[in-house]
């Protein structure tokens, strides 16, 4: 399997893509550039929605528009007005410094998003929320340093999450009725499997497959969660790849974000399609993009 090319867009953090089924695009980030831009299959030529400062994702909302999580906040996103409307009170607003970063809702619509240390030093001082569809907004984990790739089994009984720099895709059981997460274990882990770069992003395909993005790895792998074996590897030409998404009319086109940040200009200049939005035919169909219900 082979990326393409999806977009004419080099960005700094590409990240958060999600899949609009109903309008048939998908929905994509660049948080250092505090853009949200919309991508129409075969068009390279990608849409600035908004601009939205410091926006770790955007997906799909019920009524409407999207969903955002922005700093310390998430919010509404009114595609007509561009208005942003917080969705509940601000968090970690005493560390000037924390950020949110990637969410995704669950086949019951409530939002999950986390944040993250954004100094240098990454400490442990981020947390893991979820955001009711009654609008309450409850701190589900803990001592996290960067919160990122999430995703649900296709009978909805397992949650998965990244925290990058423990190297693990951690599962917890799930009750879709409640939202409870508990029963934590590991079912990747990239230290003790030899994997190149950190666990970012990540995908659940309808076999109850994950595909894990590569921070500095320049690779997409899809894992057997029950058993921890490595099945598959999409090699793509950006070291950062940040995260992935099914989409496309069957569900069954990667889509893969990566990243420019921080990259020596020298390595920019061999690999120039760093920072750009990728496609690959999976040859799996994936599971669909949940929107918010609140």
């Amino acid at each position: 399997m082979i990326p393409e090319i999806a977009s004419n867009l080099r960005v700094e953090l590409g990240e958060g893509p999600s899949w609009d089924a109903e309008k048939k695009v998908l929905y994509w980030v660049d948080i250092t550039g505090g853009a949200v831009y919309v991508h129409t299959p075969n068009d390279p030529n990608d849409k600035l929605v908004q601009r939205v400062k410091d926006v770790g994702c955007a997906v799909p909302r019920k009524g409407g528009g999207l969903a955002v999580a922005s700093q310390h906040g998430l919010y509404g996103l009114d595609l007509e007005t561009k208005a942003l409307t917080p969705l509940t009170e601000q968090v970690e607003t005493d560390r000037a410094e924390n950020r949110f970063n990637d969410g995704k809702c669950d086949p019951a619509g409530r939002f999950w998003a986390g944040t993250m240390d954004g100094r240098p030093t990454r400490s442990p001082i981020g947390a893991f929320y979820v955001l009711e569809k009654g609008r309450k907004l409850k701190k589900v984990l803990s001592d996290i340093t960067v919160s990122n790739g999430m995703g649900w089994s296709p009978d909805n009984k397992t949650m998965y999450y990244i925290d990058s720099p423990t190297r693990k895709v951690s599962a917890f059981d799930y009750a879709l009725s409640t939202g409870e997460i508990k029963n934590r274990r590991t079912v990747v882990d990239f230290a003790q499997t030899q994997q190149q770069g950190n666990p970012d992003g990540m995908a659940v395909d309808a076999e109850g497959m994950i595909w894990v993005a590569h921070w500095g790895g320049g690779r997409v792998t899809r894992w057997n969660p029950s058993t921890g074996k490595l099945l598959d590897t999409i090699i793509v030409p950006a070291d950062q790849s940040s995260s992935c998404c099914f989409g496309g009319d069957n569900l069954d086109e990667l889509y893969i974000t990566s990243a420019r940040k921080g990259i020596d200009p020298k390595i920019l200049a061999a690999k120039p399609l760093t920072g750009a939005l990728f496609v690959v035919k999976a040859g799996v169909r994936g599971l669909p993009t949940n929107a918010f219900d609140g």
